[in-house]
């Protein structure tokens, strides 16, 4: 089954979006955070994000979910040192809302190329109707 990997700048933000995501997939998604500094300031880590890739490591594939650009370019710097141990994408999606659709879809047992779409699709998300 894909997995999750939520990095935040905040531990706290990547926390809170990993206990929504962990209710909406009812617990079936291994889905690990990696936020903030390992010392508790804001921040993205690399040794938080490659420690959190290798807790939820799958054959089917992980799912990383960003917060901001840097964020982005902490999880390429560690991607670029598995060498392809398994298949990683990097989303573009919302975080919040990206990742709970990600984490329904990837629960009933989609591939990571779909788990990645389902995601992708938050953008077209309307929250307010007026």
């Amino acid at each position: 089954m894909v997995s999750l990997l939520i990095v935040s700048h905040s531990a706290k933000l990547a926390e809170g979006v990993k206990e929504l995501a962990d209710q909406m997939a009812a617990g079936a998604v291994q889905i690990a955070a990696a936020g903030g500094m390992a010392d508790g300031s804001l921040g993205t880590s690399t040794d938080l994000i490659r420690a959190g890739l290798e807790a939820i490591a799958s054959q089917d594939g992980t799912l990383i979910l960003v917060d901001l650009g840097s964020a982005v370019l902490s999880a390429e710097a560690v991607f670029e040192t598995l060498d392809g141990a398994y298949p990683i994408m990097i989303s573009d999606a919302p975080l919040v809302e990206g990742t709970l659709l990600a984490a329904v879809e990837a629960s009933v047992g989609a591939n990571l190329e779909q788990t990645a779409a389902a995601a992708l699709q938050a953008r077209e998300m309307v929250k307010v109707h007026r």
